[in-house]
């Protein structure tokens, strides 16, 4: 009988159609995902006049989806480690496209604030979930590449947002960029279809047979026999308590090191999300020009995602990603001066890089610290923490621009955020990671390997 490590398959297979597959999902689901946070910002000039609210009260309107954010990423990323990854995806869909919809129905800051809140829970449930999901079924050379591509969507929907929105305010209301949020909820069907389960939780409930469908194609090598059992490391096996494994083996305090650093980075990300369009406008853009900068934004955090992938595979990603922290410091610093207009459409760009293609790449390397059995779990509370970071942006931003300060007052408000987590990063013990354990593994049983070829070699007649 032969036993198969899961583990080491999904390590060791090449990119085939199957993995191209999961990326297609995983990355439609963040586009989605990527309108629905960026439609807001593009809306917020218009709503403000519509509903007749003031800065400080549209930062409590932004935030409260950010809230249901922050439930949304701990409850789901948790559940989904009971109920299956592919059913609570869906749930989440589900979730953000029919009340990011709704929310075009509001007629009051209140009932727009208590969709959107709704919506949040999809909004920030699915992100742990697709992380997961593209984590475990990667090939370990190109698995920061593949997460970081996939999380590129998160850009492109927000660039379809800026693309879409000026023409879609202008000639049907603010409430039309919200009504076509709701069109993914007729993929839900196509989801459960063609998204895999993730293997952990087959493999705790003995379904052996999906797992033959799996495992074969995720590496077409593999011919299942009847009689093949599965197994993964034992760090990596679900049990009915995944969140106390967040602070197992040494990972404690880098379990809070990761918290504080997506606090940050969330800060940054919903700070320019939010109010990018409106410090633009308020600075003498005009709104068309304004919505140009969310469109560069996107576009840098596009670049910044897949470059940051790319390099986090080819040198340590815990210091990429500390790197990308503190160019964030810089970028955001500098955007508060005045300058010509090329050189501020760069920073914008290195802005957007750094922030959102910043948070892409934490996402890829949470997902590698924790073992598979809890990666949905350990994201998932590392977003929901980081949650409150993204909720207090818009709210204290919004705040500084109802006192007029000085445009550069206001980056600076916003980079300051980028030091400490650059700190934090620094701080996370790398070598109490799922990968550099494996690593340990790998390099334990070669030399096990060489001992036992030297003591078959080194016997009498060998």
């Amino acid at each position: 009988m032969r036993q198969i490590d899961l583990h080491k398959l999904a390590d060791d297979a090449r990119f085939n159609r199957f993995h191209g597959l999961v990326l297609f999902w995983c990355a439609l689901i963040i586009v989605f995902d990527g309108y629905d946070l960026a439609v807001v910002g593009i809306a917020l000039p218009s709503i403000m006049k519509k509903m007749g609210v003031d800065a400080t009260n549209a930062g409590f309107m932004v935030s409260s989806a950010l809230f249901g954010m922050m439930f949304g990423a701990i409850f789901m990323g948790t559940i989904a480690d009971r109920i299956g990854r592919r059913w609570a995806i869906a749930i989440c869909v589900g979730l953000f496209s029919v009340f990011t919809a709704a929310a075009g129905l509001a007629e009051s800051p209140v009932a727009f604030s208590a969709m959107r809140f709704l919506a949040g829970l999809g909004i920030g449930g699915v992100m742990p979930n697709v992380v997961a999901q593209m984590t475990e079924y990667s090939p370990k050379k190109i698995r920061a590449t593949l997460v970081t591509l996939m999380f590129s969507g998160y850009a492109v929907g927000g660039i379809i947002a800026a693309l879409l929105g000026k023409g879609l305010i202008e000639a049907y209301g603010w409430q039309s960029v919200f009504f076509a949020a709701g069109l993914p909820v007729i993929l839900i069907p196509l989801i459960l279809k063609s998204v895999p389960e993730s293997m952990a939780f087959l493999l705790a409930r003995g379904r052996n047979e999906e797992l033959k469908k799996i495992a074969s194609r995720l590496e077409p090598s593999y011919k299942p026999l009847a009689t093949d059992s599965f197994a993964v490391p034992a760090k990596d096996r679900a049990d009915s308590a995944p969140i106390k494994h967040l602070f197992y083996d040494g990972r404690g305090f880098s379990t809070v090191m990761f918290w504080i650093a997506f606090f940050m980075c969330l800060f940054m990300v919903f700070a320019l999300s939010s109010w990018l369009t409106k410090l633009m406008a308020s600075a003498g853009y005009s709104l068309g020009s304004a919505l140009t900068f969310v469109l560069v934004l996107n576009v840098g955090a596009m670049v910044g995602a897949i470059g940051g992938g790319w390099l986090a595979d080819r040198f340590h990603i815990k210091y990429v990603l500390a790197g990308m922290y503190a160019l964030a410091a810089v970028s955001l610093t500098l955007l508060g001066y005045k300058m010509p207009t090329p050189a501020l459409f760069i920073l914008i760009g290195l802005a957007g890089a750094s922030t959102i293609g910043t948070q892409i790449v934490a996402n890829a390397y949470t997902g590698q610290f924790y073992p598979m059995a809890v990666r949905a779990t350990g994201l998932g509370w590392a977003l929901g923490v980081g949650r409150s970071g993204a909720i207090l942006a818009p709210i204290l931003i919004g705040v500084l621009v109802g006192m007029n300060l000085p445009l550069h007052q206001n980056f600076i408000a916003i980079a300051i955020p980028a030091v400490i987590g650059m700190v934090a990063v620094l701080l996370i013990k790398h070598d109490r990671s799922a990968s550099a354990s494996a690593l340990r593994a790998e390099a334990g049983s070669a030399l096990n390997k060489v001992a036992a070829g030297v003591s078959v070699s080194g016997t009498p007649g060998g």
